[in-house]
């Protein structure tokens, strides 16, 4: 039982106790006070030898008889004398024959708390701790078993002691059990990265993958410092020799050591510390290093392709599993249990069972075999999970080109589009099972899950990257064609470069099947957030017309307004997320505002949409830069279309004027502060600076920075705005400067050039205080304070 116990998260601390307390020590009927005494000296003398490594460190080294006579009344279960006779029979010329028959003694005493923990039974057990597993550490049994499991590695006889498959097991399975009851084990297994690398050598082994699996995923998830891939002894054939559901697996664990560590502090996440961060770790980070570790294995990236877009295949269920099954069901957290119910659900269901990969069958089975198939798509959904989350951090990272043309090339796309309607959006049936303490639309559910890593995965694929044209199949570019054909635009490059073998296939593509989902999805959904952003990131990069009017003609932009306005969606992500995407699906787009304003067609509709605009000025501050570029542009053109819907559009007749455009300066500046600046607001000091730029433009710059000023004035704040704001932009020269791949975004995002964003940032700041165009000519020297240090400490 202890095998099968779940990589359940670590426990809380248990109460401080002092040493009798803490391994059950009780006077006992008669009050025999030296009893306890005796007890309690020999668990300070190990604690205090364990500390400073005088004296006696384990149980091993406590006599016999005194273990005996201490052991009934310090309720220790037996548990010392059978560490001790386990040491006697592991040393080092042993052939570890009666180690086994010791540790099937002791294992039931430490499952059994483990079990209670990873149950609902962990609010009574907590109380009282658990003094089994902590007995068990205090006498030294954690070190005797990684000693045990280490031996033949450190052995200098050129015949190398063998250890049993059912030994590693066992040794393995109190390990986690142990770490998963006592307070700190976990963290000193991770200080030892000799161990830690070790246990990578034990998961060439199938019978004992899935404890060693699992045990590392727990260590790592408490290391203080990521390890690196490339010191795993054998790394490349260590993943080669993987079955699919082992490399599956190896995932959750990879996800630990390629993603950069989370500080867990919001002030850490600022662009200040950042850029503090960055400036001391010149080279590249551990998880960056393993990134490319992994791309150096031959034939990974395939191999996740294609165990991201396996169909799941049909078997026929034993009903005598079935109710036993359901069981072990209620306690389920990962796929590494899960892995080890499949094994015994094959074994079990061998001699009866047929496979097919139709899943067309599924449902059609009857109701007594519908348990299995649907635990199969289960274990199916947590393997994909742990797939498609390495794929879409490789997808961010520093090597994106090289794995961009590797997954085009293994047609992780397509494979997705084909999987859609059966797997990651598929219908629930009524008898699905769902994890323990959770239910279908929890947020935590593996159906849950996956269809947001489902969506993330999109969203990274498809961000400023020509290959997003993979989402569509051919009749879907040859739309795209003759969108531009018509509007008698030039085409895209990237959609005439696209290698139509490599698109998507059947009736529709998957950026066509993510807006029907997106379009039926209830007002209440936790998907509509990342439905929004995978949808805006095939928008993203330079603006293209023909990408545009492909999302108008299916209705895009009603849904989002219906969204926005009729449900008056409270959800400020969900709103971020739906003016993100609302802000480039318009931008220099006349058809997109004559949409607009027939949608929003009286005034009451106007007032709600710019009521959820003014409501949150950093949620919506992309849309407000949209409307404002596309404004200019507009006014420059002679068209009389587009004359008539400047006009007629209210949108643009609102933004046309020059107190609303200040106003909206006004906030955006006020909102912000260098200290406060994230990666997540920062887009406000762009926006304000596009208002400003196209001001410039028009020779109106001097008007503005006036303006700002007055309204400082009238705000009885003289000084504040304009100190802040020439604050914001000495931040923004040393943010901006070294980052190529963010002026590329601040130039396809507005098509305004770079050099004009430089240029106008310079002109702002210049110490001439006769320059018409410096903020400090508007700062008056009783409230200039424009020399302040805002670096990071």
């Amino acid at each position: 039982m202890a095998a099968a116990v779940g990589a359940a998260a670590a426990p809380p601390p248990p109460p401080q106790l002092g040493p009798a307390a803490a391994t059950g020590l009780v006077l006992d009927g008669l009050g025999r006070r030296g009893a306890r005494r005796g007890v309690a000296n020999i668990v300070a003398q190990l604690r205090h030898a364990q500390l400073s490594g005088r004296g006696p460190t384990r149980g091993a080294q406590i006599a016999e008889t005194l273990l005996k006579e201490r052991d009934k009344q310090a309720k220790w279960n037996g548990i010392p004398l059978l560490l001790k006779k386990l040491y006697e029979n592991s040393h080092p010329n042993s052939d570890f024959s009666q180690c086994q028959s010791i540790l099937k003694e002791i294992s039931p005493l430490l499952s059994m708390e483990a079990m209670a923990f990873v149950t609902e039974e962990r609010k009574v057990t907590q109380e009282s701790t658990f003094p089994n597993t902590y007995t068990f550490d205090l006498f030294g049994g954690v070190d005797l078993l990684v000693e045990i499991l280490m031996r033949p590695t450190l052995t200098t006889q050129k015949k190398k002691q063998k250890i049993s498959d059912d030994l590693i097991k066992d040794c393995l399975s109190i390990l986690y059990n142990t770490c998963i009851c006592t307070e700190g084990v976990t963290k000193r297994l991770a200080e030892r990265n000799d161990f830690v690398l070790f246990l990578f050598t034990l998961m060439t082994n199938k019978k004992t993958f899935l404890q060693t699996a699992t045990l590392i995923e727990d260590i790592l998830g408490v290391k203080k410092e990521m390890i690196q891939l490339e010191d795993i002894p054998n790394l490349s054939n260590l993943v080669s020799s993987f079955d699919q559901q082992q490399l599956a697996n190896f995932c959750r664990i990879l996800a630990v050591t390629i993603s950069e560590l989370d500080t867990g502090s919001d002030d850490k996440h600022t662009l200040l510390a950042k850029n503090a961060q960055q400036k001391k770790n010149l080279g590249p980070s551990r998880a960056e290093m393993n990134q490319a570790t992994l791309l150096d294995i031959p034939g990974f990236i395939e191999r996740l392709c294609k165990l991201a877009t396996r169909k799941v295949s049909e078997s026929t269920g034993n009903s005598s599993f079935l109710q036993e099954l359901e069981e072990w069901y209620t306690w389920l957290d990962n796929a590494l249990v899960l892995d080890a119910l499949m094994r015994v659900a094959d074994e079990e269901t061998e001699q009866s069972s047929t496979e097919s990969s139709d899943e067309s069958g599924f449902a059609n089975t009857s109701t007594r075999n519908q348990l299995p198939q649907s635990m199969k798509i289960m274990h199916e959904i947590m393997y994909k999970l742990e797939v498609l989350y390495v794929l879409c951090v490789l997808l961010m990272g520093r090597q994106r080109n090289q794995v961009h043309k590797m997954i085009a090339e293994f047609k992780l796309i397509p494979g997705l589009n084909n999987l859609f309607d059966k797997l990651i959006w598929r219908k629930h049936s009524a008898s699905a099972l769902v994890l323990h303490g959770h239910n279908q639309n929890c947020d935590c559910s593996p159906d849950i899950t996956l269809k947001i890593q489902f969506l993330r995965l999109l969203q990274s694929f498809s961000d400023h990257h020509e290959n997003k044209y993979l989402l569509l199949n051919s009749q879907e570019l040859n739309e795209l064609s003759a969108i531009s054909l018509k509007a008698n635009i030039p085409e895209v490059d990237a959609v005439v470069n696209t290698d139509r073998s490599l698109v998507c296939d059947g009736k529709r593509g998957l950026l066509t099947r993510l807006l029907q989902v997106m379009k039926k999805e209830p007002a209440e959904s936790s998907f509509r957030f990342w439905q929004a952003r995978a949808v805006e990131s095939f928008l993203r990069g330079a603006t293209s017309y023909a990408d545009q009017m492909f999302l108008l003609k299916r209705g895009l932009l009603e849904h989002i307004l219906y969204c926005i306005v009729d449900s008056e969606c409270k959800s400020r992500d969900v709103l971020q997320s739906y003016f993100d995407l609302l802000g480039e699906l318009m931008k220099f787009n006349i058809d997109a505002f004559k949409r607009f304003n027939k949608y929003i067609n009286t005034d009451e509709k106007f007032q709600i949409f710019l009521h959820q605009i003014n409501s949150s000025l950093v949620d919506s501050n992309m849309l407000v830069r949209c409307i404002t570029l596309s404004l200019d542009r507009f006014e420059s053109q002679s068209d009389i279309k587009v004359a008539e819907v400047l006009s007629e559009c209210r949108l643009l007749s609102y933004m046309s004027q020059i107190t609303i455009r200040m106003s909206f300066l006004f906030r955006l500046i006020n909102i912000i502060h260098v200290q406060t600046l994230t990666q997540e607001n920062v887009s406000c000091l762009n926006t304000s600076l596009v208002i400003l730029m196209l001001a410039r433009r028009k020779d109106k710059l001097p008007f503005y920075l006036h303006k700002l000023q007055e309204m400082e004035y009238m705000e009885k704040y003289p000084g504040f705005i304009l100190n802040n704001f020439h604050s914001l932009l000495r931040f923004w020269q040393q943010h901006y400067l070294n980052k190529d791949k963010d002026s590329t975004c601040l130039e396809n995002s507005s098509c305004i050039s770079f050099s004009y964003w430089k240029e106008t940032v310079s002109i702002l700041l210049s110490p001439d205080q006769t320059s018409p165009c410096a903020i400090v000519s508007y700062i008056d020297k009783a409230y200039m304070d424009i020399d302040r240090d805002f670096t990071e400490e």
